[in-house]
């Protein structure tokens, strides 16, 4: 089972950039459907976006066109860009790893402050 390390989380103004990365132990990191989750002060936790094994990524609403999700199978690594961040994307984001019928696994979380 992976084990997952995220980064590069931090404070940004309005309209600014972060990129944030997950790393992942494990030699079957390719058979994991990988996802970001957000959880927002006082609010339930939230799915962002999910990428497929073989590399399709989906958003939700709030954030389309604004994130991207990649990720390489090579490095055990996601990473999400996070362009013309809002004050509402302000969250502690986790990485998420699903695979059949084995327990999903999460990281720490990595907060991220959007504020001016």
């Amino acid at each position: 089972q992976v084990q997952l390390v995220e980064s590069g989380g931090g404070s940004v103004q309005p309209g600014g950039s972060l990129r944030l990365s997950c790393a992942a132990s494990g030699a079957t990191f390719s058979r994991y459907v990988m996802s970001w989750y957000r959880q927002a002060p006082g609010k339930e936790r939230e799915l962002v976006t999910t990428i497929s094994t073989g590399g399709s990524a989906n958003y939700a609403d709030s954030v389309k066109g604004r994130f991207t999700m990649s990720r390489d199978n090579a490095k055990n690594t996601v990473t999400l860009q996070m362009n013309s961040l809002k004050p509402e994307d302000t969250a502690v984001y986790y990485c998420n790893a699903k695979r059949p019928f084995l327990r999903e696994v999460w990281g720490q979380g990595t907060l991220v402050t959007v504020s001016s």
